[in-house]
């Protein structure tokens, strides 16, 4: 084969071939007679590797790594560990299509979510939400708000067993016997303290009653799951990472709002103590 000829069975350019020749990761094949480089299957393969590699986020010192450790294998080998690279593409490419079909059905029927692309296990869960909330008059609060924003951020950086894990925690508070009235009170009362001045002697009362209002919702389960020395965490802003989001998250509150947030959390803990101290 030709270089042009290589160049479009696997897929990519020239200048792209001529490169990889330059960083040493494609060796160059000798002239003929005629002066034209010779390609053969072996270099096929490589290219295709390299393609592959770079495709999946590779920097070209790890892609030359990753190929001095298939020096010596077999073309067997190598043309057997490319076929299930192109499997796990196609996997990924069926997944994407059938999940941006999903919105698109989404879309059709005026249910697309403003946060979106969403996994289906969240979008699952807002639709339960929403289902519960159907009849409710008036604007979104604003803290309902934050609230999906913040699921939306677990959806995109938790393991799907994290975030599986807590959506199942979370979910009693949304199931029980007025559950969606006392969601909507403690929106209402978190929305009240937006602007609360915490200086005031009065705003002291009104973060009171609206972290009681919160931690009262909060269910066992999510207490069970995070565990009460986490809980505590939480509300000290310490939590178990170390990467800034528990900063970032309370920053995104008003003052008022965010020590409600942290007196609820510390409630909650306080609550997990005595049940594990007992009477």
């Amino acid at each position: 084969m030709r270089i042009g000829e290589l160049a479009g069975l696997v897929g990519v350019t020239t200048r792209a071939i001529r490169h990889y020749h330059h960083q040493g990761l494609l060796p160059e094949p000798e002239r003929r007679p005629n002066g034209y480089r010779e390609y053969g299957l072996r270099h096929a393969v490589a290219l295709a590797r390299i393609r592959r590699l770079t495709e999946l986020g590779l920097g070209l010192a790890e892609v030359r790594d990753v190929l001095a450790d298939d020096a010596g294998r077999e073309l067997a080998e190598v043309l057997g560990e490319l076929d299930a690279d192109l499997a796990r593409q196609e996997t990924a490419i069926r997944e994407s299509r059938e999940r941006l079909r999903s919105l698109l059905d989404d879309a059709e029927r005026g249910r697309l979510s403003p946060e979106g692309p969403l996994s289906p296990e969240l979008a699952a869960f807002f639709g339960e939400l929403a289902h519960s909330a159907e009849g409710r008059p008036g604007p979104e609060s604003a803290m309902a708000a934050k609230d999906r924003e913040f699921l939306v951020l677990l959806d995109t950086t938790a393991s799907p067993e994290d975030r599986d894990a807590f959506l199942t925690a979370l979910r009693p508070a949304f199931e029980a016997p007025g559950a969606v009235e006392r969601a909507h009170e403690v929106y209402a009362r978190l929305d009240a303290l937006a602007d609360a001045d915490p200086a005031d002697p009065r705003t002291a009362a009104e973060v009171d009653a609206a972290a009681r209002t919160l931690a009262a919702m909060l269910p066992d389960s999510l207490l069970a799951e995070i565990g009460t020395e986490g809980v505590l965490a939480v509300a000290e802003g310490r939590g178990v990472r170390d990467d800034g989001f528990l900063e970032a998250f309370f920053a995104d509150f008003a003052p008022a709002q965010a020590e409600a947030v942290r007196r609820a959390m510390r409630m909650l803990a306080e609550r997990g103590t005595e049940k594990e101290t007992g009477p």
